[in-house]
């Protein structure tokens, strides 16, 4: 129909048309790979920048907007659990809360070491630097009940909140920091005003990394687990981003990479998903060792 009609609007109608259906079946083929138990949970992603101060807290600032303009363009949507800003710029910290059909299944994908190479702005020689952030991303556990945190296991500590939110934030120690004694792990939320509400969040955040880690101890044991996720440590990053001297972002596991950094920054990370997704060794063996350790 669109070869008999010459004109140029409906050649460009046809050409939008058959865009969307092509995403539609990208989509479909992405959704038709999340086979592990927990990749239909909502995810919870932490961002921590790694030595380097004032760059590398910049460099975690522009991966918090990326992830939140990835949230935005699949129609999730993302919750501020925990956010501490750096001293110039940028920030120490941030754990989101992402919510969306399959987002651990997605978002998966992103746990590991991120690497920036460019000019830093904040380096009056105009030198070119590279940071390294590392993100970790958790299944979220509907009920906290499913993973058994004790009384006694746990020190339970409360402290002013810093950051934006008026007098409030100054004069109640409403933000909570929870450490596991056993593990040592700890966790902190500070975004609601009641103490009460920080630590449900705090607990939830809590309960996330003991089943992961409950997970990455039975992936040692399979010996399966390195091949699907990089530990988290400089020097073993899963994808770089490369600014200057020439703009590429490459994905150091599947091989992706494309030219157009901006587009990738602007939250269009989907071809580094997916490509994690269709590779066997990365993504089955996530799912083998998932469901190994919930008994099928």
């Amino acid at each position: 129909m669109s070869e008999e009609d010459s004109s140029l609007g409906s050649a460009e109608e046809f050409q939008a048309g058959l865009d969307d259906v092509i995403k539609q079946i990208d989509t479909l083929e992405s959704q038709a790979l999340l086979s592990g138990p927990d990749d239909h949970r909502n995810a919870i992603l932490t961002i921590h920048p790694g030595a380097g101060g004032t760059e590398s807290q910049d460099w975690a600032e522009m991966l918090f907007r990326m992830y939140n303009r990835w949230v935005e363009r699949r129609g999730f949507t993302a919750e501020m659990m925990d956010h501490q800003p750096g001293d110039e710029a940028g920030l120490k910290s941030v754990t989101l809360e992402i919510k969306g059909d399959s987002a651990y299944g997605f978002l998966k994908a992103e746990s590991g070491v991120h690497r920036l190479v460019r000019i830093s702005p904040f380096d009056a020689n105009a030198r070119r630097h590279t940071s390294f952030v590392s993100v970790h991303v958790y299944p979220e556990i509907d009920d906290v009940s499913e993973v058994e945190i004790r009384d006694e296991d746990i020190r339970v500590d409360t402290y002013r909140a810093s950051g934006a939110g008026g007098q409030h934030v100054n004069k109640t120690s409403s933000a909570i920091r929870i450490t596991h004694l056993p593990t040592n792990i700890v966790v902190t939320c500070q975004s609601e005003r009641s103490q009460h509400k920080n630590r449900d969040s705090a607990m939830k955040v809590l309960a996330a990394r003991l089943y992961q880690q409950k997970l990455e101890e039975e992936a040692k044991k399979l010996q399966k687990y390195e091949s699907a996720k990089k530990k988290i440590e400089w020097g073993s990053q899963i994808r770089s981003y490369v600014f200057h001297p020439y703009s590429m972002v490459k994905d150091h596991r599947t091989s992706q990479e494309t030219g157009n950094v901006q587009a990738v920054m602007d939250g269009d990370i989907d071809q580094f998903i997916d490509a994690f997704l269709t590779n066997p060794d990365l993504n089955n063996s996530l799912s083998r060792i998932e469901t190994d350790d919930n008994g099928s």
